[in-house]
């Protein structure tokens, strides 16, 4: 054997030694953090393995890393991971990146060709160049925080995964798997809400403040009409505020309830969605949040006027006449009379706080103030309504932009509806999506959360939404061309 042979083989084996010496310390190493991890916290330990292990299984699949990313959506949607980098990221940062790093593989593999596009697109890009440029004059009145800039680059990459969701999706059976998703962490969120509203207070204090490990409030965490404990509590699930609660409700539940009638539903017990529909439209009542119940209401309404679904008007009837009848639903009619008399605290304060963004409108009509600060100490952004705050922070421009997209959204929306309003595999699909983004959009007119920046899981679910609804109208379009395409190919 030759010396150079030799020193090859002695080098071979040095590698085996030194791998096995490096995949022992990784082993210690593991071990000896996750028993300390016992011996301070069992609950973090177990919760830091298994979420390591489906960290792994999501690197490796597009598809679970989407359906982790609702998951998180759904249940945890102010939960932050353990751990600081320069910032504490939330737990919708960590399923965001490894979902978009995951979708970024592919195309370096070359496993996703061809980027799928929508005429939705232009005034889309439109909006987001506005709100950077609304962002960049805002810094005249104060530098951004840390924490606002990194809000406001999470809100951008929110309305990016529109983007990718929209070319990831291409065909129906990701579509049907996506909603199926959405419906079972919809139901758990609801049925959570509920439980946690029918125990005593302090009990529900209780549970939730232990979350606290993950970034939710440490305490005061139960919600009251008006903030009173005089008055009914509200139902907050783990959304930690009862109006945020109430608008993941409306959106998640207007995109499930044309699975009620729906020829080809996409789960095979049709009563699984009667009973996430029902228990969601209960926690939603819980909740006493009066833009989410009618924005819910009132979608289902529409959707009741189009044939195929017109079973849903004696359903729509005989629950308004139980909520004027029964007992149980006094408090709740008179919560809405006081909000239509503005009789209420809360009421009395949203016109107010109506007022005054109308003068900050009035004042900065065109760009509007930014993101980061206000001119003057005697104006304020936030508003209940999402219109007024994106009015107050990217000006009227920004609005109707906004406005020119959700038009594009649903012009787009109803090309597609034409042409598939037969298809069983799509038509109940892309009806729910649309009436999801509409019950999204009408919520808004009351709150403001789908714009508030603090408020991740709520942005993320409006632009979610959209993506859904611009993916559906897509692959209905997609198919009724390939069909086309084979029908001349045949004939």
């Amino acid at each position: 054997m030759q010396s150079s042979d030799i020193l090859q083989n002695w080098v071979a084996r040095l590698d085996r030694r030194v791998y096995a010496v490096l995949i022992g310390l990784a082993i210690g190493l593991l071990g000896g953090l996750i028993g300390l991890m016992i011996a301070l916290d069992p609950l973090l330990a177990v919760g830091a393995v298994l979420g390591g292990l489906a960290a792994l299984y999501v690197l490796t699949n597009v598809s679970a890393a989407l359906y982790a990313l609702i998951a998180v959506l759904a249940l945890l949607p102010f939960g932050t991971l353990p751990v600081k980098i320069a910032f504490t990221p939330t737990l919708l940062d960590g399923a965001l990146a490894a979902f978009l790093m995951v979708y970024l593989f592919q195309w370096m593999t070359g496993r996703r060709q061809f980027f799928r596009l929508t005429p939705a697109y232009a005034p889309l890009l439109l909006y987001v160049g506005w709100l950077i440029f609304s962002f960049m004059l805002g810094l005249r009145y104060a530098p951004p925080t840390a924490q606002i800039l990194r809000e406001f680059v999470e809100a951008l990459v929110s309305i990016g995964m529109v983007f990718v969701l929209v070319d990831l999706l291409r065909d129906p059976a990701s579509l049907r798997r996506v909603l199926l998703v959405i419906l079972i962490g919809a139901g758990v969120e609801a049925a959570t809400a509920v439980i946690l509203w029918l125990i005593p207070p302090t009990l529900a204090e209780r549970t939730l403040v232990r979350l606290a490990r993950i970034g939710y409030p440490n305490g005061g965490v139960i919600r009251y009409i008006n903030d009173d404990p005089a008055e009914a509590e509200r139902a907050i699930g783990t959304w930690v505020d009862p109006n945020a609660l109430g608008g993941f409700l409306a959106v998640t539940g207007a995109m499930i309830a044309p699975q009620l009638l729906a020829r080809r539903p996409v789960i095979r017990w049709r009563v699984i969605a009667w009973g996430a529909l029902g228990v969601i439209g209960l926690a939603l009542a819980f909740s006493y949040s009066r833009a989410s119940m009618l924005a819910l209401a009132f979608t289902i309404l529409l959707i009741g006027l189009i044939p195929g679904y017109r079973k849903f008007l004696p359903l729509i009837a005989l629950g308004l006449v139980a909520v004027l009848v029964l007992p149980q639903t006094q408090d709740l009619i008179v919560h809405f009379v006081e909000a239509f008399t503005a009789s209420d605290h809360s009421t009395q304060m949203r016109l107010g706080e109506y007022g005054d963004a109308l003068r900050l409108i009035r004042e900065y009509p065109v760009t509007g103030v930014g993101f980061t600060g206000v001119p003057s100490i005697d104006l304020y952004t936030n508003a209940a309504s999402m219109y007024l705050i994106m009015a107050n922070q990217i000006g009227l421009v920004g609005v109707a932009i906004f406005a020119a997209t959700m038009i594009g959204v649903f012009a787009y929306g109803l090309r597609a509806w034409r042409r598939v309003k037969d298809n069983p595999d799509l038509r109940a699909i892309l009806l729910g999506f649309h009436a999801a983004l509409l019950a999204a959009l009408l919520n808004g007119t009351a709150d403001l959360y789908f714009f508030r920046l603090d408020f991740q899981g709520s942005i993320t679910l409006f632009w979610l939404t959209v993506a859904l609804a611009l993916a559906s109208s897509r692959v209905a379009l997609e198919q009724v061309y390939n069909e086309s395409s084979e029908k001349r190919e045949t004939g």
